[in-house]
């Protein structure tokens, strides 16, 4: 019989990410707390992290990146934002883990399969906020819009939220998605994840093959990097580096904390490995 494969679809790399998640609540200075986080990696998540040696040495990044979504969604509410909608939400567990306003709308979409585990670990978690759960997927152009549309008539000021997912689709499909979501009024904020052609390219080199073969190999990696959304409706307002997110909490090894130390050029090269957690606004 053929061996099941670590990482058996995209959903996978949830469990992946959340135990990371669960490393860093683990320590005595963590940036942030996650309670849930070890139950829902499992034994699956942490095989997957430790196979992937390239992202092991670098968790650093999962860290910091989930500093930046939590610090920019802490900030779009508290400036006014009366949902949240978080696509391709995997297992985070924000609406239960965060200090958010009880009136708080928050959509979570995903699949049917990773949401259906979710809800079953957290059955007995009373989120902090309004929570709706939408069993859908995002590569149904048709089925999406439909839904932005209903979202879009029940907020003024949404915020929607893509961590971990862009980087998985082609170019043209993140353009068609950017699109969809500036032809709804409401959608005012998108707080998206990204990283540079380089380092896409060093991702693949060194362990893109597991993801890869599960269907879900890296893919979006703008030459342009933010500018990508300019031309789309979506005005790129604050980036933050992930390097210098990590250096700032001493979660990197020496020779890149000595790294991040240096200043950052204005526009980032294609050439050379970034990434960064980036605030778009609609444009106009």
């Amino acid at each position: 019989m053929a061996r099941e494969p670590l990482i058996r679809d995209i959903s996978d790399t949830a469990r992946w990410v959340a135990y990371y998640r669960a490393v860093e609540t683990a320590r005595p200075d963590a940036r942030f707390r996650d309670p849930f986080a070890r139950l829902l990696a499992g034994e699956r998540g942490e095989k997957i992290a430790r196979a992937q040696t390239f992202a092991n040495q670098n968790a650093w990044s999962f860290t910091a990146r989930t500093v930046l979504f939590d610090r920019f969604i802490t900030e779009a509410v508290r400036g006014g934002a009366d949902l949240v909608v978080n696509l391709a939400a995997g297992l985070d567990t924000r609406p239960y883990r965060m200090d958010l306003p009880k009136t708080l709308r928050w959509v979570e979409v995903d699949l049917p399969g990773i949401l259906d585990y979710k809800e079953h670990i957290l059955k007995s978690a009373p989120p902090v906020c309004a929570l709706e759960r939408v069993r859908l997927d995002l590569a149904d152009e048709a089925a999406r819009r439909t839904l932005f549309s209903r979202l879009g008539t029940e907020a003024t000021r949404a915020l929607i939220v893509t961590e971990g997912l862009l980087i998985y689709l082609d170019p043209e499909a993140v353009a068609t998605l950017a699109h969809d979501l500036a032809a709804v009024p409401a959608f005012r904020t998108w707080i998206i994840d990204l990283a540079s052609p380089a380092l896409v390219k060093m991702m693949i080199a060194r362990g893109g093959d597991l993801t890869a073969a599960a269907g879900a190999p890296f893919k979006f990696a703008p030459p342009d990097g933010p500018d990508f959304f300019a031309r789309l409706g979506w005005k790129p307002v604050t980036v933050s580096s992930l390097l210098k997110t990590a250096g700032h909490f001493n979660r990197l090894p020496f020779f890149l904390k000595v790294i991040s130390l240096l200043p950052e050029p204005r526009k980032p090269s294609p050439n050379r490995p970034w990434s960064a957690v980036i605030r778009l606004e609609r444009a106009g």
